[in-house]
């Protein structure tokens, strides 16, 4: 299972995948640019993403298994049949007790033994909802949720353990903000007609999950408004995404007899005392204000409120692991009212995906003991030497900044630590029982693992080794307590890495993808840590209103991008990831001009080596969206969507416009005084 509460920068939400095909003459396309996906009817100037992309748009509509179609969509196919592969043969082999092998083997068999599922429905749920409907109080209430917690089921908060942001080399307890059903808390407020039809969808899922409970249709209905009326007042004092992103004001620690006395309806020495964690002195509260609201509300809502809101809680939480009726039920709004998703995927990608998270590193040992090359790693590693060497000319050559600032933020890059391809000491899976007998209870027990391998880090030094993302995973991160840059075997690798590729194609690919990282360590959230990972100011004033002025411009250009209908992107909640692809691109930029073929004007298909550099960027970003799965990302995620990724970044660089002869007046074309630089 992995954890959601590190302060975590990605690269996105979903990275790209494409296969180069032939041309229609026969004639082998060179890796990372293909010109069957062109839509040569658009001008390169007018809008470059459909320039790039638009035959491949037009070509690659959304699965009816999917909200959205990318080339990491197709990635992320071909990397779920390499791991099906590795699991069948696990499941297949007589693996002695114990081993990785038997834990992924008889995971996968519990998880498609879709028969028994069915013939169980909620039969395995009825202690726990027992335990809930045996409640007489609200004190009976505070203290099952710890009970719960420890099982899976994260009513109302989620308290965990991670690297104290102002004293970085040790951990400590951390709470913050959950309880709704919805993605966000303005999804309880807002009065246009999306939402509403959100807000009546997620009532009407909420009935049918009471009824499968065993609730008559009159007693569902009622149970269901008491859950929609729990969940608004929790809603109410919860953080919108972009207050979230406000990372000071999420820095609130306290005593725990501070928090006893602030929070007394909520018990928290009982409840940590549940949790195991009885040496918890200090506590980090992200969100005050919601804690507040909930003890308040431990006081003034009935226990029958509370009763149907944790019995909905419990089957939510399990939704995937029971019979099919209620995954189907749970994937109708989850999935096809959030994201337009028309079918699910088939059981044994869902499986996968679920041991993915689970067991994700015995599962990753197999896919780079078989998949992922030395060679390939090598290659990588040098490419981030000399995206943090155009870096360090690059914070040296700023016009805006001072040497004091300046020699913080070179401190800052030359100790950055680099992760590649897959931990060095793998995680030890032996304390977690797995078995055949059911999926329920092997899901339970990896939660249950991991939340006591998270418990035991309190009050020991932050562990700089861990990784927090799995090796098939194609993605990457930038964590600001450690001050790492991480990338998984899984993104090593075509349209980001061609091992045999030009440096026009991987500088724009991987290249890029190190530049993003690298920057999140100086965006408006990582700039808050200094080299050791502690949020500290090592800035001048001076400098730090000089930055914010510069990120303002990048603000006020996502604002202006229409993402459907009359939805703007919202700039403020995208600007960390803005950032990181403006400055992303330019040291990619940078590094690659310091390469044999970016000193070069040698074509390769007819293209410039900078053509073929912005155009790698380009077709990066490809993606079809389902109309709900596009306003759901402009709604909650920090990362814009695919067309301003590739757009945005590149109206701000002087060099594309040189590239494809960009002039005043088009729309691609950005005034001086309009153009974002920071980095």
């Amino acid at each position: 299972m992995k954890n959601k509460h590190i302060l975590l920068t990605t690269l996105l939400c979903g990275l790209f995948y494409f296969v180069p095909q032939a041309s229609a003459a026969g004639n082998k396309i060179p890796d990372g640019i293909d010109p069957n996906n062109f839509d040569v009817s658009t001008k390169a100037h007018d809008n470059f993403y459909l320039y790039a992309n638009g035959g491949w748009l037009k070509n690659n509509p959304v699965p009816s298994t999917e909200g959205r179609w990318g080339s990491f969509s197709m990635i992320l196919e071909e990397n779920l049949n390499k791991l099906r592969s590795l699991l069948a043969e696990a499941g297949q082999q007589a693996n002695a007790p114990g081993t990785n092998k038997q834990k992924m083997g008889d995971y996968y068999f519990a998880c498609m033994d879709s028969v028994k599922k069915n013939k169980e429905g909620l039969k395995p749920l009825l202690p726990m909802l027992g335990e809930v409907e045996a409640c007489k109080t609200n004190a009976d209430i505070v203290a099952l949720l710890p009970l719960l917690q420890m099982r899976g089921v994260r009513a109302l908060w989620s308290v965990y353990v991670s690297a104290d942001p102002k004293a970085s080399t040790q951990n400590i307890t951390q709470a913050s903000q959950g309880g709704l059903g919805m993605p966000d808390r303005d999804y309880y407020f807002k009065k246009d007609a999306d939402t509403k039809a959100v807000q009546e969808a997620y009532m009407a899922h909420l009935k049918k999950l009471f009824v499968m409970m065993g609730d008559n249709p009159a007693d569902a209905h009622a149970h269901a408004g008491m859950v929609m009326e729990t969940e608004t007042m929790l809603a109410s004092a919860s953080m919108n995404n972009v207050e979230l992103r406000d990372i000071e004001k999420q820095y609130n620690k306290f005593t725990l007899a501070e928090l006893e006395q602030k929070y007394p309806n909520s018990r928290w020495t009982a409840y940590l005392n549940t949790l195991g964690l009885k040496q918890a002195s200090r506590i980090i509260v992200a969100q005050p204000l919601f804690f507040a609201k909930a003890d308040s509300m431990f006081k003034s809502l009935s226990t029958g409120h509370w009763i149907q809101y944790l019995r909905w809680n419990v089957v939510n939480a399990f939704a995937d692991q029971l019979h099919d009726e209620l995954a189907q039920a749970n994937f109708d709004f989850y999935r096809t009212v959030l994201y337009g998703q028309k079918k699910m995927k088939p059981r044994w990608k869902r499986t996968i995906q679920e041991i993915d998270g689970t067991l994700g590193e015995a599962l990753g040992q197999l896919f780079v003991e078989k998949y992922f090359t030395a060679e390939s790693k090598k290659r990588v590693n040098q490419l981030v030497d000399n995206l943090v060497a155009a870096y360090r000319e690059r914070i040296d050559a700023l016009d805006w900044m001072s040497a004091e600032t300046k020699a913080m933020a070179q401190k800052k890059l030359n100790t950055v630590i680099r992760k590649l391809g897959y931990p060095d000491t793998w995680r030890d899976y032996s304390a977690m029982s797995i078995g055949r007998e059911s999926h329920l209870q092997n899901y339970m027990s990896a939660y249950r693992f991991e939340l006591q391998r998270n418990f035991a880090k309190l009050e020991k030094p932050v562990d700089r080794t861990e990784w927090f993302m799995t090796p098939p995973t194609v993605n990457a991160y930038y964590n600001p307590t450690t001050n790492e840059i991480t990338f998984p075997a899984g993104i090593m690798q075509p349209p980001f890495f061609f091992p045999e590729g030009d440096d026009a194609v991987n500088y724009a690919g991987i290249g890029a993808v190190i530049g993003h990282e690298l920057t999140h360590g100086f965006d408006d959230q990582g700039s808050q840590f200094d080299e050791e990972g502690n949020m500290k100011n090592w800035w001048t004033n001076k400098d730090k209103e000089a930055f914010t002025a510069r990120t303002q411009v990048l603000v006020k250009q996502f604002n202006n991008y229409v993402a459907i209908d009359s939805m703007h992107i919202n700039g403020e909640l995208t600007l960390g990831e803005n950032i990181a692809d403006l400055g992303g691109m330019a040291i990619a930029y940078a590094a690659f001009k310091k390469t044999a073929q970016g000193k070069s004007a040698e074509r390769i298909a007819g293209f410039t080596p900078d053509q073929r550099f912005f155009l790698s960027w380009a077709q990066i970003w490809r993606t079809n969206y389902t109309p709900a799965a596009l306003k759901h990302q402009v709604n909650t995620n920090p990362h814009s969507p695919g067309m301003f990724r590739a757009n945005g970044p590149l109206s701000n660089m002087p060099e594309f416009y040189k590239a494809f002869d960009v002039k005043p007046g088009t729309p691609m074309w950005r005034n001086e005084n309009e153009r974002a630089k920071i980095w």
